[in-house]
């Protein structure tokens, strides 16, 4: 068998493996997924209004954060944003976490309704 044909298989097999973690990692358990959005509701909706319409910190509603990149917001969620009221999360949750919640916020807060 062709060497440069058992390397491409290699590397497609990798590529194939960190996918599939990457996506069960991107999900968190039910009991963390409700934790998480306990979080959302009373920390966040302290600055970003109970609704996550506004407040002190600007609405995080899915027509407001669309223009925004995925990895912009995760960065948000974890580091904060210096010289304003918005503090970086990383204590409290990782980056697959953040990540999870933007795409909740994206489609919609679960509970807001």
């Amino acid at each position: 068998m062709d060497r440069s044909l058992l390397i491409h298989v290699a590397v497609l097999l990798g590529l194939t493996a960190v996918a599939v973690s990457t996506s069960q990692a991107a999900e968190p358990a039910a009991a963390r997924q409700k934790e998480l959005v306990h979080m959302v509701r009373q920390d966040c909706g302290s600055c970003h209004g109970m609704r996550l319409a506004g407040g002190l910190g600007p609405a995080l509603l899915p027509e407001r954060l669309a223009e925004w990149p995925d990895e912009s917001l995760v960065a948000t969620i974890i580091h904060g944003r210096p010289g304003t009221a918005m503090p970086g999360w990383q204590r409290f949750m990782n980056e697959a976490e953040a990540g999870w919640i933007v795409a909740r916020l994206k489609q919609g807060f679960p509970g807001l309704d």
